[in-house]
Formats: C-alpha cells, sequence, structure tokens
C-alpha cells in the first residue's frame, strides 16, 4: 500500500543523520497507523539498526532514557528554532517477561521484521523506510510504501485490533496490553478480533500484575481520548480486567433506579461519563458509585453522595492518582447532588408557592460558594450537566445552573467572606484578647465565618472582635 504523507522537517533530520552514517531508520509505531487511517500523527517513533552508543555519538544532543531497551531521545531544532523530542529504539526482540511487563532478555537484532514481531498488535507492526525516501523539507508530501509484514493495513480496512502472532503469546508477555487493546478499541473505534479478546480473558491473571500506575495512565488515556468511553470500559468488563482495578463500578449492574431513571446505576455512570466534559469525566464515571450500598429498595439512595465521596476516595488512591485530583473529584462527587428550585411560567400557582418555600437565600448561596469552592464550581456544574443530559428522565432543568450562576455573580460582586482568610480578623487578634493559641482559635474562626455566610455586615474587625468575646466567654 503506497499512501502520500507529510514528514515533519525536524523528523526527516533524523533520518537523514543516520543515513549519513550508513544506518537504516524506519517511522514505527502509532505514527504509521495514523497515516494508514489519514488521521495526522501526534508523535513519530523511529527504529533503526544502529546501537544506543552509536546514536548517543551521532545526535550532539540526546538523552538515554531506556539504556536497557536501547532507546535515545534525539532533541532536534525544528525550522522555528524550537527543540523537538525524537524517540529513537534500536531493533530489539524480547523474551522471558516477569511481573506482567517487562522483559529480561532484550536483544539488539539488525532486522525490521523481527522488531515490529515484538509489537502488540498489527496495526501498530507497520514501518515507513525513511531511508529510501528523497526527503525534502518541512511540509514537502512525498509518497511513500507501508511496510506491513502482520497484516496491519487489512486489520485497519476491518476496523479490527488483533494481536501479532500467537494471541495468548502476546498478552502472557505483558499484561499491559489487554488494558491498551480496550483503550484503541474505544478510542478508534474498532472491535477486538474475537481470538484476540479470547486470549485477553485467558490472560487475565497476568493483567493482574500491572502496577496500578499504569494501569491508570492506560484508563486515563481511555476516557479522555475516546469520544464514548463506555466502549472500552464495557470491553474492560467482559475481560475481567475492570474487577482488577475498580470492582466497585460492577456493583452497579442490574440495579434499577425505576423512580428516576432509565438505566441501571452501572450503566447511568457509564453514559453520564460519555456526556460529560473531560475536566469531569473521572467524577462523572464515579457520581453514583455508592448507589448499590445506599439502595433502599424504594428507588430512593439517601446519602449516596457523601458515601460516593468516600468510595471513590479510596478508589483513586488505590489507583495511586494525586493528592489533588483525589480531593478534586471527592469535592464534585459530595456535592453533585444540589438542587436550585426555579419558577417556570407554565407552573400552576399552587406549584409556584412551594418553589418559594424551597428557595435559596443569599446565605444559602454564599454557603454553597465557600462549601464548593469558587475555583470548583464550574467544574460541578458541567458534572450536574452530564448526569442530567445521560438521564432522559431527569427533572433536571438547565435553568436551574443558569439561574444558580446568576445569582453566585451578584453574590461575588460585593464583598464577601467565603473562607477563614477572608475574615477581618486574624488568629493573632484572637490571641491578643487572651484566647489560647491552638485548636481553640480555629474553632472560633470557623464560627465567626459561619456568622458572617449568614450576615455579611458582621465582616468588620470591631464587630467580629465582640463576637469572639462572647464565643470565649471573655
Amino acid at each position: 500500500m503506497r499512501v502520500k504523507i507529510q514528514i515533519p522537517e525536524y523528523v526527516q533530520k533524523v533520518s537523514r543523520m543516520l543515513s549519513k552514517e550508513g544506518f537504516e531508520c524506519y517511522l514505527v509505531g502509532g505514527a504509521v497507523r495514523d497515516i494508514v487511517m489519514g488521521l495526522i500523527p501526534r508523535d513519530y517513533d523511529l527504529a533503526t539498526d544502529a546501537l544506543p552508543d552509536e546514536m548517543l555519538n551521532i545526535f550532539p544532543k540526546s538523552v538515554s532514557v531506556g539504556a536497557k531497551f536501547g532507546t535515545v531521545m534525539a532533541l532536534i531544532q525544528d525550522s522555528q528554532g524550537e527543540t523537538m523530542e525524537v524517540e529513537v529504539t534500536t531493533f530489539r526482540s524480547e523474551s522471558d517477561y516477569i511481573d506482567g511487563r517487562w522483559p529480561t532478555n532484550v536483544e539488539f537484532v539488525k532486522e525490521i521484521d523481527k522488531d515490529l514481531g515484538r509489537r502488540d498488535f498489527t496495526i501498530n507492526a507497520m514501518a515507513v523506510d525513511l531511508g529510501e525516501l528523497d526527503l525534502e523539507g518541512d511540509g514537502a508530501e512525498m509518497e511513500v510504501e507501508i511496510y506491513d509484514p502482520y497484516g496491519g493495513i487489512k486489520d485497519i480496512e476491518a476496523k479490527k485490533i488483533r494481536a501479532v502472532g500467537t494471541p495468548l503469546e502476546r498478552f502472557k508477555e505483558d499484561g499491559l496490553r489487554a488494558f491498551k487493546a480496550c483503550r484503541l478499541a474505544s478510542q478508534i473505534g474498532f472491535d477486538i478480533d474475537e481470538e484476540t479478546f479470547k486470549a485477553m480473558i485467558e490472560c487475565a491473571p497476568v493483567a493482574a500484575q500491572v502496577s496500578m500506575e499504569r494501569v491508570r495512565d492506560e484508563f486515563m488515556k481511555m476516557l479522555l481520548k475516546s469520544s464514548k468511553p463506555s466502549i472500552g470500559i464495557e470491553l474492560m468488563r467482559k475481560a475481567g480486567l475492570l474487577q482488577l482495578f475498580m470492582p466497585e463500578l460492577l456493583e452497579g449492574l442490574g440495579v434499577e433506579q425505576k423512580m428516576f431513571h432509565s438505566d441501571d446505576v452501572y450503566w447511568h455512570n457509564l453514559r453520564t461519563c460519555d456526556v460529560a466534559h473531560d475536566s469531569v469525566k473521572l467524577a462523572a464515571l464515579l457520581h453514583d458509585i455508592a448507589k448499590p450500598r445506599t439502595d433502599m429498595g424504594n428507588g430512593h439512595f439517601y446519602g449516596h453522595d457523601a458515601m460516593g465521596a468516600e468510595m471513590t476516595e479510596e478508589i483513586l488512591k488505590r489507583m495511586k492518582f494525586p493528592q489533588a485530583e483525589i480531593k478534586r473529584v471527592v469535592l464534585l462527587i459530595k456535592n453533585h447532588m444540589f438542587y436550585y428550585p426555579h419558577i417556570a411560567e407554565e407552573m400552576t400557582e399552587e406549584e409556584k408557592e412551594k418553589i418559594e418555600l424551597h428557595q435559596w437565600s443569599d446565605s444559602a448561596v454564599r454557603r454553597f460558594i465557600q462549601r464548593v469552592g469558587i475555583e470548583n464550581i464550574d467544574e460541578l456544574f458541567k458534572l450536574r450537566l452530564a448526569d442530567a443530559q445521560a438521564n432522559p428522565k431527569t427533572a433536571f432543568k438547565p435553568e436551574e445552573i443558569t439561574l444558580l450562576q446568576q445569582r453566585i455573580s451578584a453574590v461575588l460582586q460585593q464583598d464577601m467572606a467565603f473562607k477563614v482568610t477572608d475574615l477581618k480578623i486574624k488568629g493573632e487578634d484572637l490571641v491578643s484578647l487572651g484566647i489560647e493559641r491552638g485548636p481553640r482559635v480555629g474553632k472560633i474562626l470557623k464560627e465567626l465565618l459561619d456568622m458572617v455566610l449568614e450576615d455579611p455586615m458582621l465582616n468588620t474587625k470591631e464587630k467580629l472582635l465582640e463576637k469572639a468575646k462572647k464565643l470565649a466567654n471573655i
């Protein structure tokens, strides 16, 4: 198969430098897959018969990022003078894998076929020989022959993910490949070949040995790069992978929500994730994670938001997420059940009176801002909208968000205190009254903040000192 491609000038430069020294240079991996699919590659990985030490000599600016595996990062300037990174790896074969991931025997070879034969899927085992091309500079279009010894082009045409060689061997070698198969299928909209999928199921014990950090990274790629992450998540469930890192999600299968939802809890979580903004996809997937454990049997799931926050914290800690991300997602889930009543023109007078009884006061809006944090409010709204969009039976109206946004804007235009540091007095002011340093000072400051949230006019030094005296019985 011949296709027309454009190769960035800085990638061409790497190839020319290798060719000048008598070495082969191939474009490999996902870049070739993208080219065959008519996409613009994000990254350009190269393979060569040059050994790592030889590459370090060829490229004046380069870093050995995986000496054992023959990988060198060449630092090359593009036409704009910007330094670009190009990963170049020596042709190699691998064997004797341990811990479901790492080969203990890596052998550098001279043939591209052996290098492609160690790769995971046929669609990733194609190459373009750059050494044979007349590279004409940045932006020049050229016709290339796709070297495809394992039938990757045919599988792309059939929209199939198929393992290179014997599927069982590929998944026994590297447990992460099963997760990657699900991610790729979800990301590019392919099906997984039947024999390949059977091997994934059989090799689930190997996948269980993969470090949680690696699983987390592959899972998040799937969430953020798929138009419908539910496809990949469901494949992981059927392959026995989901239970290895997020068994709590499986608890929602078959748990009906007859009163307010069309789907069971599992599918509602997945559909919410599908429609959510990237910044809240993880929170969307886990937002109702606690419903199976709070099922009252009558269509109600009291306290599922609070318990869901606790379960989410446990899940994300297990998956080694950064603490800041855990805190953010937990906060969104804990607060996702807010309801902001609004009056619509089509309501009866009786309905309008009921709504008026439940409308938020200014102090309620201030407490909402203080509880959620102004920096998290937009994301909480995105989560709330995704939750509603995924459920055709929802009673939620987008007007709730619009009206609450207007109320929040109005409150923020005033000089308000939403956290202890916004108060007009500090801990030292309380100490000067004779209050002993320590937890007592923090407790009084929090009580003063609660008062100010109810009545912002109290936020003056004089008034707060008077209130502090009463709280401390001074």
